[in-house]
């Protein structure tokens, strides 16, 4: 698969909406397309930093790093992680993920939090790998 990049996506085009699409549907079942306008606003958002992994086949991975001012500081969440699985167990979503806490350090943020299904055990492991701890907290959901 050679040398995987990562960047921030800095332009909305139809073969990156697609692409991203593409992984989307890997990710959720529920989850709606996303038009090119979503897309746009997405990069355009001034707490949201979409990093795009590529290869020279493509797309294949991403992840959305989300970081935002409250009154103790800087705040980063990461969300949205996704490999295609034709390059998953090759260090993607690691890569990602350094350069997502890379951004949130440079940004100011002290911690960067991230949930993940304790049944998705590889991405667990991949993030303890990270560095990440797990936290005695729970997780509270409204559906609107």
């Amino acid at each position: 698969m050679g040398d995987i990049q990562i960047a921030t996506a800095l332009e909305a085009t139809a073969d990156l909406v697609a692409e991203v699409n593409a992984l989307v549907r890997q990710l959720s079942t529920t989850a709606a397309p996303l038009t090119i306008d979503g897309l746009a606003e997405l990069i355009a958002s001034d707490s949201a930093t979409l990093l795009i992994a590529s290869s020279e086949i493509g797309v294949v991975g991403m992840l959305t790093l989300i970081t935002y001012p409250i009154p103790t500081g800087i705040r980063a969440r990461i969300e949205d992680v996704v490999v295609d699985e034709s390059a998953r167990g090759k260090g993607v979503a690691f890569d990602l993920t350094h350069a997502a806490v890379e951004l949130a350090r440079k940004a100011g943020a002290r911690t960067v939090d991230l949930t993940s299904r304790p049944s998705r055990e590889s991405a667990n492991r991949l993030y303890q790998r990270a560095g990440f701890s797990p936290r005695d907290s729970l997780t509270y959901r409204l559906s609107l």
